[in-house]
């Protein structure tokens, strides 16, 4: 909490930060203080309306899926939940036996990094999938 937020909430410290202020400037105050309560209060209205709005479609939506026999699972098999493919793995390589698969993209994997270093190569000369 800001030192501001913490004047603003106690009552003697607000007290004693306005004592230089006149009548007519803490009325001013607290009437912008009364504007952005209002605005706040709106704000929240708006907000709870927009959730009850999206609660009662889910609602309409799972009777309507109850009404025609649909299951949430049967729904989900049909709907790819994955917005992004996998990329196909690039290149490979073959360490203590065990064959370790890259797209070549993004971050170099510690196990293709050690390769490349042991033997001296960059990405370009690593093994590519057949």
């Amino acid at each position: 909490m800001t030192d501001f937020i913490k004047t603003l909430t106690r009552k003697n410290s607000l007290r004693k930060q306005v004592q230089e202020l006149g009548v007519a400037e803490i009325e001013k105050v607290m009437s912008d203080l009364t504007d952005i309560l209002e605005e706040r209060r709106a704000e929240e209205a708006a907000q709870a309306e927009a959730e009850a709005a999206k609660v009662a479609a889910i609602e309409a939506i799972r009777k309507q899926m109850m009404e025609s026999g649909v299951a949430l699972e049967e729904l989900a098999e049909q709907v790819d939940s994955s917005p992004r493919k996998s990329v196909k793995a690039k290149y490979v390589i073959k360490v203590d036996g065990e064959e370790h698969f890259w797209s070549g993209r993004g971050r170099t994997p510690v196990v293709f990094a050690d390769y490349m270093k042991d033997n001296g190569i960059s990405k370009d000369q690593l093994p590519t999938v057949s």
